[in-house]
This record gives structure tokens, C-alpha cells and sequence, in this order.
């Protein structure tokens, strides 16, 4: 090469797989199968229901995967949908994703994280609730603000702890089960039939602790040989936050005394104190601090990318664009300070988190269109479009379930229809907006 050498992105495999796996886990992985447990009756059920989330977030990563070979640049679903399909239907899927897709998630994230750090029975009175969760989302943006590359080795840092004391606690877990076998393997099977309505139900819940497994195009634009690298760190971080939740839920679900964990929300916590009393509930949740701030981190990572990528194709205010350069960084400061914002108001207004969560049914049909971009391409451009994908089994697959289960919840709870027809009203009038003031 000749001239300067030229400036490695800062996202590699590692990093971008790191990035997956912040995204994914989090909080639910600690307190969803008590409940899928009291609804399901079978501890068997109840892991098979985690095996087939785990294999329709495989379907989704090797999908997305193969947008990406296609599509090479940061922006997520907002740019696949804007460039197959067309830019109102990629402007609707960044607008739910400002709204409820990061800045709903961090502000819940870092809400859940305050908790777990100060709880309120120890919390001194001169703190302000808000103020950890809102702390923890401000030392994130500015750590991701200014320069990418030390954001990324520390968030891969914390990353690797989460790893390491999941691995801790789970080989704790199983020297203890060593003399003392698993109580939860004598449990009678269910007695109930098999629901095929529960057995979804549950899985809408476990679904959302598999989210996330597409962080990493929301970065592509900054990994090196991103057509290679972001397939594979998708399945490859997906498949080992499938396998951290399966080793994960043998312990909760069959490790402690049978009647410990159905319908708990604390089941996570059941498991430690059965293990190892107070000493491995202190270590839980240090791993649940660390998967919940790790969570917060990536997300802001990951976020302001796609208003970074709307603000550069003029649909979002070009401001949004300007990028901090210092130091080899790329990182999208005027994005990421507005997602900070964001974030850090539904933090301190009570009940706005609760209401962004009803925006579960428009970003899964925000996910269920964007793998359905493949169809498109493989008809409008040949099978080279969509080559070695698994093509059209595994985006099938992924497509059909998502809506069903996004249906279902939105049957379920009918404030989904209500909140998904309001902030679609609200992306094409903005979309208007935006698009008619160009000096913007």
C-alpha cells in the first residue's frame, strides 16, 4: 500500500460478537422460567420452549447474515428495508426502533440495573430513584462517544466478566449437584395436557430474551470485512447465548427444591439460595449487573447507528450524521448524545417505560419484514441475491414464527394494536416532515 496505512475498523470478530451477546443477554434469562414453569407444568416443556427459541434466533441471525453479505453498511433494519423495499417502509422501522427498539430497551435495562446495584431497601434516602439507571446510560454514551475503539475494548471487557461469572456460577452449581443430585429430576411429570397456547405464550417471553441477535448489523459499516465477519459473529454470538441459556436453565429449573421456582419471578435467585446460600446470591447478581450494564452499553452502540444512517439518506435531521473523528473514532456523537437523552428521560419519567413496551408487536413485524427483504432480492436479482443462507427454509422459518408470536401478543394484550397504530402514525408524519424540510 502506498500513502498513510490504512485505518482498521474498529470492529472485529470478537468485537462484534461481544456486541451480540450484550445485546442478548440480559435481565429475562433470570426470570422467565418461573413463570413458564407455573404456566407450562413441566420442567421438560419449559426447555424445550428455550431450545426452540434458541433455533428461531438462529434462523433470524443466519438471515440477517445474509442481508448483510448483500447490504454492507450500519443502519439494521431501517437500511434493508429502505433500500429493498422502499425508504418509508426502512423510516417506520428506525422511527420504532428510536422509540421503543433502543431508547424503551435502555431506559428498561438501566432501570432493572439500578435496581439490582441499589436495591430499596438499602437505598439511602439523599438518592433520587433514576439516578444509577441515568448515571450508568450517560457514562456509556460518553465512553461510545468519543472514541470507538476504547468503548469497544471495554465493552468487550465487560462482556468477558458476564462470561466468566455465568461460567463461575455455573460450575459452582455443578460441583454442589455433584453429591447431592438434582431435585428437580424427581419432580412428576405434568399432569396437565399440553397447551399448545401456553407453550406459545411463554415463548413470546423467551423470545424477547433471545433479542438482540442482530446487533451486529447495526454496526456493519464498522467491521473490518464485514461481509464475512457480521454473518459470523451473528450465529456464532447467537449460539453461545443459546447455549449460556440452556446450561443456564438446567440449574434454575432442575437444580433447586422442586417447589422453589414455579411462577417466581425470582427464579434465578431460588436457584442461588438453594445452592449456595447467601454467597452465590451475591454472585448472581453481580452477573445480572454486569449482563444488564452490558446491555445498556451495546444498545447504545448499536442505536444510534441507524439515526446516524437516516440523518446521512436525509430522512432524519442531517445533524444526526456529524461523527467525532478524533483518534481514528467514527462514532456518531450527535446520534449517540440523543440517545442518551432519550433514554435517560423515559428513566426518570414514571410509567413511560411501560408504555414504549407495548411496541413489542410493531418490531416484530419490523424483524419479520426485514428478513422477508431476501425474498425480494432473490426474486428480483437471482439466487446469487441470497446464496448459502439456508435460503428459503431458514428465513421461512424465522418470518412465520415471528408474526405468529407477534400476533399472539398482541391478541393478548390489546394495547399492542393501540400503541402499534399510533407510533405508525406518528413515523409517517414525521417521515413527512423530515423528508419536505430538507435544510434539516
Amino acid at each position: 500500500m502506498t500513502g498513510e496505512r490504512r485505518r482498521r475498523r474498529p470492529f472485529g470478530l470478537a468485537s462484534a460478537t461481544a456486541l451480540v451477546v450484550a445485546n442478548m443477554i440480559g435481565a429475562g434469562v433470570f426470570t422467565t422460567s418461573g413463570f413458564a414453569l407455573a404456566d407450562l407444568g413441566s420442567r421438560s416443556r419449559v426447555m424445550t420452549a428455550w431450545i426452540v427459541g434458541g433455533i428461531i434466533a438462529l434462523c433470524g441471525a443466519v438471515s440477517y447474515g445474509g442481508l448483510v453479505r448483500r447490504i454492507t453498511a450500519s443502519g439494521g433494519e431501517y437500511l434493508f428495508l429502505s433500500r429493498v423495499i422502499h425508504p418509508s417502509l426502512g423510516f417506520l422501522a428506525g422511527w420504532v426502533s428510536l422509540l421503543a427498539g433502543f431508547t424503551g430497551a435502555i431506559a428498561f435495562a438501566a432501570t432493572v440495573f439500578e435496581t439490582y446495584v441499589v436495591p430499596p431497601e438499602v437505598r439511602p434516602e439523599w438518592l433520587p430513584v433514576g439516578a444509577v439507571g441515568i448515571s450508568a446510560i450517560v457514562a456509556c454514551g460518553a465512553l461510545h462517544g468519543l472514541v470507538v475503539r476504547h468503548g469497544v475494548r471495554a465493552q468487550n471487557v465487560i462482556v468477558l466478566f458476564k462470561l466468566l461469572f455465568i461460567a463461575g456460577f455455573v460450575g459452582y452449581a455443578l460441583t454442589r449437584l455433584g453429591g447431592t443430585g438434582w431435585p428437580g429430576l424427581g419432580v412428576p411429570g405434568p399432569t396437565a395436557a399440553f397447551s399448545l397456547t401456553a407453550f406459545a405464550s411463554s415463548l413470546i417471553w423467551i423470545s424477547l430474551s433471545y433479542s438482540g441477535f442482530n446487533a451486529a448489523v447495526y454496526v456493519a459499516g464498522e467491521i473490518e470485512d464485514a461481509p464475512r465477519t457480521a454473518p459470523r459473529a451473528l450465529w456464532l454470538g447467537t449460539s453461545i447465548v443459546a447455549a449460556v441459556y440452556l446450561v443456564l436453565n438446567t440449574v434454575f429449573l432442575f437444580a433447586p427444591l422442586p417447589a422453589d421456582v414455579s411462577g417466581r419471578p425470582d427464579v434465578a435467585a431460588a436457584a442461588a439460595v438453594a445452592l449456595g446460600g447467601g454467597f452465590l446470591s451475591i454472585a448472581l447478581r453481580i452477573v445480572i449487573s454486569l449482563a444488564l450494564l452490558s446491555s445498556v452499553s451495546s444498545m447504545i452502540v448499536a442505536g444510534p447507528r441507524v439515526y446516524a444512517q437516516m440523518a446521512r439518506d436525509r430522512v432524519f435531521p442531517a445533524f444526526f450524521a456529524v461523527t467525532n473523528d478524533g483518534q481514528g473514532s467514527r462514532a456518531p456523537l450527535a446520534s449517540i448524545t440523543l440517545q442518551v437523552v432519550l433514554a435517560s428521560i423515559v428513566v426518570s419519567v414514571s410509567g413511560l417505560s411501560a408504555l414504549l413496551s407495548y411496541l413489542g408487536f410493531v418490531l416484530s413485524m419490523s424483524a419479520a419484514g426485514t428478513v422477508a427483504c431476501l425474498f425480494v432480492l432473490r426474486r428480483r436479482e437471482g439466487k446469487s441475491a441470497v446464496a448459502g443462507i439456508g435460503y428459503p427454509m431458514v428465513p421461512a422459518v424465522f418470518v412465520v414464527a415471528t408474526l405468529m408470536l407477534g400476533l399472539l401478543a398482541a391478541w393478548q394484550r390489546p394495547q399492542e394494536w393501540i400503541a402499534a397504530v399510533v407510533t405508525l402514525i406518528s413515523g409517517v408524519l414525521a417521515y413527512r416532515v423530515f423528508r419536505r424540510d430538507r435544510h434539516f
